[in-house]
């Protein structure tokens, strides 16, 4: 009795463990049977693409000063270095003929003012002497009308005749009159345009800049700097160093996105300053040798902290979205001729979706339409699965901002051979 009874028990214990391991081994089979994937989920975030660009610093202007009259150098006031201002004095020539030729201008605006002179005195003397001929004429007509034959008609013609010439004689010296007021008005002119020249002898600083380069000293002969000459020997070289301009060369592929205003990162290794400019200029043009454009940005240099001829490394921006949904590159699946991801429901099943691929960088792309926010997409490994499946999510991290750079050219200054990067 009792060991039937221990019997029981015993198969009653068993039975439940048998049952459990049972239940254990089938749940681990079918999970066995659902393939994991790697999942991520749709999120709002910011994607940038840059261009890196090694530059160049030129100054804005770079003139050579020539003096618009021949002579000699009486004094020059400026070295290689110095800082002038607009309007200041850079040199002073000497011209002796040109001083004679300006005495002699004065000399002709006197001798003209003179025969002004002249000219309304003898329209005075003109006048009066036709005032006392054109008297006497009326008065012998009247006699002769009042008393006829009481005098003589040869006398009668004579006063008559007097009294026209008188006339002429006042209109003729009018005529002198104007014409010495003309040679007045061109011996000034002359006189202004000597004194213009006279003034030309004096070199004139014709902006705000560096002396780069001097190449006269006391003494020296110079030829004036109207001719085509391009032989003569100029005073100094002027540059306008206090704005720069910081000269890109933008490859080929990347000149849709040059725009006017477009902010760039800006870095001079040799002095150790960054900045932030923006594009002022671009010449529209990509240069059949270098498949190039350049492109400019005005540098303020108030301090002549950076030299031209310097070095920058840039970053240009070509494209950014900000507050956009965003997906892994490797969620993406080309299908013919669009892009498609694969979405995961509330079941973990998967369902292949179309979607509208905007801006895309290295690590992120845009998703312009096809998705919303939270939404489970599949990342990678997405020719293992097919529509309809199942399977164990097992969820990724993603980056939220992505800025993708492309290298256009850096300069290295650690570089011993001072290439480009």
């Amino acid at each position: 009795m009792r060991q039937r009874i221990s019997l029981i028990l015993a198969v009653g214990l068993v039975l439940p463990a048998m049952v459990a391991c049972s239940s254990k081994a089938k749940n681990s089979e079918v999970s066995a049977e659902i393939p994991s994937a790697s999942i991520v989920s749709v999120q709002r975030g910011s994607i940038s693409r840059t261009l890196s660009l090694a530059g160049q610093f030129e100054a804005y202007q770079v003139v050579e000063i020539h003096p618009k009259v021949s002579g000699f150098i009486r004094k020059i006031n400026v070295d290689i270095g110095d800082r002038v201002r607009q309007g200041q004095t850079l040199a002073v020539l000497e011209v002796p003929e040109l001083t004679a030729q300006l005495a002699g201008t004065v000399a002709q605006v006197a001798e003209s003012k003179d025969e002004i002179v002249r000219a309304q005195h003898e329209i005075t003397r003109a006048e009066s002497n036709y005032s006392a001929l054109g008297a006497d004429n009326a008065r012998l007509q009247a006699a002769a009308k009042a008393q006829p034959g009481l005098i003589a008609q040869q006398e009668l013609d004579d006063a008559q005749a007097k009294d026209l010439a008188s006339a002429a004689e006042v209109d003729a010296a009018k005529s002198a009159l104007a014409a010495a007021q003309q040679t007045a008005e061109v011996s000034q002119a002359d006189n202004q345009r000597v004194g213009a020249i006279q003034g030309y002898t004096r070199v004139i600083a014709p902006f705000d800049g560096v002396v780069v380069w001097r190449y006269a000293n006391t003494g020296t002969l110079l030829q004036s700097g109207t001719g085509s000459d391009s032989q003569s020997l100029p005073v100094v070289t002027l540059a306008q160093s206090g704005l720069l301009r910081l000269r890109l060369p933008v490859p080929e592929d990347a000149v849709k996105y040059v725009r006017v205003g477009n902010e760039m990162q800006v870095r001079v290794d040799a002095i150790g300053r960054s900045f932030t400019g923006k594009v002022v200029r671009f010449t529209r043009n990509v240069s059949l040798q270098t498949r190039t454009m350049e492109t400019e940005i005005d540098v303020e240099n108030k301090d002549l902290s950076i030299d031209p001829g310097m070095y920058a490394n840039t970053q240009l921006q070509l494209a950014h979205v900000s507050n956009v949904l965003t997906v892994p590159v490797e969620a993406l699946v080309l299908r013919g001729n669009h892009e498609v991801v694969y979405v995961l429901d509330e079941e973990n099943r998967i369902h292949e979706r179309a979607v509208q691929v905007g801006l895309q960088g290295s690590q992120l792309a845009e998703i312009t339409s096809g998705l919303q926010a939270g939404n489970r997409v599949i990342l990678g490994g997405q020719e293992k699965f097919e529509d309809g499946e199942r399977v164990h999510p097992v969820f990724t991290r993603q980056p939220s901002i992505d800025v993708t750079r492309e290298a256009g050219g850096e300069i290295d200054l650690h570089n011993e051979q001072g290439s480009e990067q």
